[in-house]
């Protein structure tokens, strides 16, 4: 009977750990709206997010956009409908690509360096030092990197959707042989305000898993430089899984008839 006493144990390691998890994000976003408010902490953070990720999430979306236009453009040659270029890449970065690959590369970038910073601190004793002064841990290293997030990461996701669909443009004129001028006609009839709303929807949300995920795995890590390492890489294996499946229950909601 040992592998039922292993599936066990597993079983309620899993639903512990997911308690700790709705725990420590009530308790996040239960001090959002309470004074005080770390105004100065919030900008700092908006700039560790958002400014210093733009570099990586453009080059992400250009490429993705042009890999995108290569190969609904070879698949199209099959059924001579090269004209479905412009709309599939427009409709594929606005809703999807860009939203997800965006909110992927920030993960990788942003969550790591949260759960070091935040574990590092912890495993010092830092976080038990602002409990000692009578500052509250959730408002000064929790709250504004959530928010930050919340806040940067449809801009960036936007900036990416004009990014990858422009790299669908180059591509597509350079090399494809497409007309510029009905390319851009194309892009423009079939983009609407569903499809670039719903991914700045979807980046809003993403933004709250990244940081939440973070600050989670670093604010409960321990057992020194070993605990910090494991901290940082749960930090973005758990962030990127529930991207993705948080994009599935999004997209399933928002497009939905």
């Amino acid at each position: 009977m040992n592998f039922l006493a292993v599936i066990g144990r597993v079983v309620i390691a899993t639903l512990a750990e997911i308690g700790k998890l709705s725990r420590f994000t009530w308790a996040a976003v239960s001090h959002v709206l309470r004074p005080p408010f770390f105004l100065r902490m919030t900008l700092q953070q908006m700039m560790q997010i958002g400014y210093f990720s733009l570099p990586v999430v453009a080059l992400t979306a250009f490429f993705t956009g042009g890999v995108l236009a290569l190969q609904i453009h070879y698949g199209s040659n099959e059924f001579n409908s090269e004209a479905l270029v412009a709309t599939v890449v427009a409709l594929g970065i606005t809703r999807e690509l860009g939203p997800v690959m965006g909110a992927l590369m920030v993960a990788g970038r942003v969550s790591a360096a949260i759960a070091a910073e935040l574990g590092t601190m912890r495993v010092t004793e830092q976080i038990d030092a602002l409990t000692t002064l009578s500052t509250n841990p959730y408002k000064y290293l929790v709250v504004p990197r959530i928010a930050a997030a919340v806040i940067t990461l449809p801009i960036l996701v936007f900036i990416a959707d004009i990014v990858g669909i422009m790299g669908g443009y180059m591509v597509s004129t350079a090399s494809l042989d497409f007309n510029a001028g009905v390319y851009l006609k194309n892009t423009i009839n079939y983009i609407h305000d569903n499809g670039i709303s719903s991914g700045l929807i979807k980046a809003a949300v993403f933004g709250f898993i990244i940081a939440l995920m973070g600050c989670f795995h670093g604010f409960n890590s321990k057992g020194g430089a070993q605990g910090v390492g494991r901290a940082t890489t749960n930090a973005v294996v758990s962030a990127s899984i529930l991207i993705l499946a948080a994009n599935y229950v999004m997209t399933s909601l928002l497009f939905a008839k």
